[in-house]
């Protein structure tokens, strides 16, 4: 089969032929019609990671959209998202033509919505989801602050905040590219990434009227320094990256006068019926309209170019692949 192949860690694969993967018990096999390349694909292929260096050669892709083939648990034909553990544990991934895939990591999705644009979102508007309905507890009419927002868990995060009645959403942004979309997906202002954290510390109360309830924060560091003291009363901050670095300073007397939070969140702890349900949830406001992450479809002939510009960042919209 064509799938996109790696044979040396930190280095982009190329796209070859690959052996066709055979269904066995607790596995499926998936007709892969469209992959995104993300994060923690990168990550998991540069063999400096927490997870080790990955047997090479394998296929990379931890996520994908497809249409099973070959199934113990849903019928032939059924339209599925699907997660992988490819450069995280021996097997491939999703950018290929074919893939097998854990029975428990397949789910079924009906919702008109395109296949690309469902890679898109994938895990990334998931954490979204989870963030600001499960550590985030946002209520109705309360404020967030949604940090690195011109990213997928950003974008996803600004339509998840309306759709939970969100009384106001500022979004974070570095590129002026990123700002416009931040108000197109309906952010009631943006405000640059840019200054020390005083600066942004200003900002910030400007424009969320002094406080914010919830902050989505993919970034940590600076921002999430800024992005703490301007929690209101009982104001949680939930990280769930490092994107901007790896350490952020927070004031002790300003989180205890106002009993504020600080707490981490990965999609590594979600049950696959959790997973799930959130999974349904965003692609229901995705097909309506609601939620939407900006990408940009490439053939998977394109994979080398394209995990050199996801590795280089900036791209604007998140790179998903067709085979």
């Amino acid at each position: 089969m064509r799938a996109a192949v790696l044979t040396e860690p930190g280095q982009a694969p190329t796209c070859g032929t690959h052996p066709d993967p055979v269904a066995s018990e607790g596995t499926a096999v998936v007709r892969v019609t469209a992959a995104p390349i993300v994060p923690l694909d990168l990550l998991a292929a540069s063999g400096t990671s927490y997870f080790g260096r990955p047997a090479v050669p394998y296929v990379p892709g931890v996520q994908g959209v497809g249409v099973v083939e070959e199934s113990a648990s849903l019928p032939a034909g059924t339209r599925v998202w699907f997660a992988t553990s490819a450069g995280m544990a021996p097997g491939d991934g999703s950018l290929a033509q074919r893939c097998a895939v854990r029975e428990a990591d397949l789910v079924p999705v009906d919702q008109d919505l395109p296949d690309e644009h469902l890679a898109a979102l994938g895990l990334s508007a998931v954490a979204a989801w989870m963030v600001l309905t499960a550590p985030g507890r946002l209520r109705a009419g309360e404020t967030v602050l949604v940090l690195g927002a011109g990213g997928a868990v950003g974008q996803s995060a600004i339509g998840a905040a309306r759709v939970l009645g969100a009384g106001r959403v500022v979004a974070v942004c570095r590129s002026a590219e990123a700002q416009q979309r931040a108000r197109d997906l309906g952010a009631d202002e943006v405000v640059p990434l840019e200054g020390d954290a005083d600066a942004l510390t200003a900002r910030f109360q400007d424009a969320c009227n002094g406080r914010a309830d919830v902050v989505v924060d993919p970034v940590f560091g600076v921002a999430a320094t800024a992005a703490s003291r301007v929690l209101g009363e009982r104001g949680r901050l939930v990280n769930l990256g490092g994107a901007s670095g790896d350490v952020a300073e927070f004031s002790s007397a300003v989180l205890r006068s106002r009993s504020a939070a600080v707490l981490g969140y990965t999609n590594n702890a979600l049950t696959p019926a959790e997973r799930s349900q959130a999974l349904a949830a965003v692609t229901r406001h995705a097909a309506a309209g609601r939620i939407s992450v900006a990408h940009e479809v490439l053939d998977l002939g394109a994979v080398s170019d394209a995990w050199r510009r996801q590795a280089a960042g900036g791209t604007g919209a998140r790179l998903v692949l067709t085979p």
